[in-house]
């Protein structure tokens, strides 16, 4: 994999950086000329992941999240969400559609929207270390490099 071209973000695990996130995770792609869909499907992925950050890492309290994005020379778009929060007991029962460990109007689907979303989720935690979910999709447009 050649790389094109990257970058590298930290914000913190508040509500208003959920849409910062997905401006910028837009305006990175943005050369590749994808499709309104595609641009949406990514942006609808890393604001699952984000919010994820914010309402199940970081419960009751703040913390960093770290964002990494890399379009390598065959128009796929690679985005990593890391934070050091409080790690997931259960990687696979949490990736289970209408599993939530969230009150309220939290429905459980955020990693089932990200795997329909894009053509790669991973997910790797550890209780009190912390999360990454890496998103890679395939973007079908023509580059402009």
């Amino acid at each position: 994999m050649n790389k094109f071209n990257e970058f590298k973000l930290t914000v913190d695990s508040k509500s208003v950086n959920e849409a910062f996130t997905r401006v910028v995770v837009s305006a990175f792609v943005t050369p590749l000329d994808p499709t309104l869909e595609e641009i949406a499907d990514l942006k609808t992925a890393v604001s699952e992941a984000v919010t994820n950050c914010i309402v199940h890492a970081y419960k009751d309290t703040y913390g960093k999240i770290y964002i990494s994005g890399v379009i390598d020379d065959k128009n796929n778009v690679k985005i990593t969400i890391r934070d050091k929060g409080c790690g997931i007991p259960d990687v696979a029962q949490a990736m289970t559609p209408l599993f939530t460990t969230g009150e309220g109007d939290r429905a459980g689907l955020g990693f089932t929207v990200m795997e329909s979303f894009c053509s790669k989720v991973s997910v790797r935690s550890n209780e009190g270390i912390g999360t990454t979910v890496t998103l890679t999709k395939k973007i079908e447009g023509k580059a402009k490099w």
